[in-house]
């Protein structure tokens, strides 16, 4: 029943998350989670802050994790805002710089919050389809909107936008702001963040889910020009001041800080990743080129669904979009080695059986 639910809220269609299973044990290759686990300094920094402070609310402005980031990434601290994971911080960021009944424009095949945000936030959106090879068609974001939002690597295609696109997309809406998601970028990509003096008007957003294995800590973070920083922080402070307990801002700040580690594990999962890529192919898969912890791949015999069906008997899940251009596709989170060895043989027996 939806009585007492607002028109808004009545007419939205939800995010629906990756299947989190319970009643079975499964190799879970179907949430982009990393498969090595947090930096040791992260889990003894949250195992110290586990006392009797937490009867205290935690400092609102996330301080310490603020000066870790900006240490990190040779930034001032009012070019830095951290939130309860990247999505709150997308949301803060779609309310702070895109007024109701404008238009942004983002891909067709991409992260799929962003038009569930642009709906509850009554946001016009514009969807431009990627091109046949998933590429971003660049020309047709150059202008004409109200704000651009764009995953770099793209999800769930894993496919890097080069730089000098970005930049030409930032020259080209100088007047709007441009959201650039990197929730991907330390496995393999460019980041646009040496880009965020040069353009004020830039926010890139990165979170500590993926390469820094926190996404049951929830801590996403921002980077941009201090007036887009501000924004941010009076809309958090117009929602809730204390968004990031006190665990939250002492794991992750210790994690920014553990970059021998941040650096082998990523290391790890890429080199994992290209393997597979190769061991796909040779069964015959369509690959797309990922610079992300994923893999978007189809085979031109057999349905994806029939393949998504055969690996979960198997005990493996990966992800599966019944949506237009994309139905054939499976995404598949880079785990372990011996993970990957159980995916490549499960598929070789699938693609011999048929099911």
């Amino acid at each position: 029943m939806k009585r007492y639910w607002s028109s808004r809220i009545r007419a939205l269609t939800p995010y629906t998350p990756g299947e989190q299973p319970k009643n079975r044990q499964f190799i879970k290759l179907n949430t982009n989670e990393n498969p090595y686990p947090p930096s040791p300094l992260a889990l003894q920094a949250i195992s110290q802050r586990a006392d009797d402070s937490l009867r205290l609310y935690p400092d609102p402005e996330a301080g310490e994790l603020i000066s870790a980031l900006s240490e990190n990434y040779g930034l001032d601290p009012k070019e830095v805002f951290v939130g309860n994971g990247s999505d709150e911080v997308l949301a803060f960021a779609f309310q702070a710089f895109f007024s109701p009944g404008s238009t942004i424009v983002y891909p067709d095949v991409t992260y799929s919050f962003y038009p569930v945000y642009a709906d509850l936030f009554a946001i016009n959106s514009r969807r431009i389809p990627l091109q046949p090879d998933f590429t971003v068609p660049v020309q047709a974001f150059l202008g004409g909107n109200d704000g651009v939002v764009l995953a770099n690597p793209n999800a769930p295609t894993g496919i890097e936008l080069p730089q000098e696109s970005i930049r030409r997309i930032l020259e080209a809406n100088r007047d709007v702001v441009v959201i650039v998601d990197e929730a991907y970028v330390d496995f393999g990509g460019q980041s646009a963040l040496p880009l965020i003096r040069e353009y004020p008007n830039l926010l890139v957003v990165q979170t500590t889910s993926k390469s820094r294995a926190l996404a049951g800590l929830r801590v996403g973070f921002a980077f941009g020009h201090p007036d887009l920083i501000a924004g941010l922080n009076c809309v958090k402070n117009s929602f809730n001041s204390y968004t990031m307990d006190r665990l939250a801002i002492a794991g992750a700040a210790a994690s920014v800080r553990d970059q021998a580690y941040f650096d082998r594990q990523r290391e790890k999962v890429m080199a994992t990743r290209d393997r597979t890529a190769e061991e796909l192919s040779r069964l015959g898969f369509q690959v797309l080129p990922s610079k992300s912890n994923f893999l978007f791949a189809c085979h031109p015999r057999l349905d994806a669904r029939t393949i998504f069906q055969g690996l979960r008997t198997r005990g493996i899940l990966v992800r599966y979009f019944d949506q237009p251009r994309i139905d054939q596709y499976l995404r598949i989170t880079i785990g372990t080695d011996q993970d990957m060895q159980a995916l490549t043989a499960a598929m070789d027996e699938i693609l011999h059986t048929g099911a």
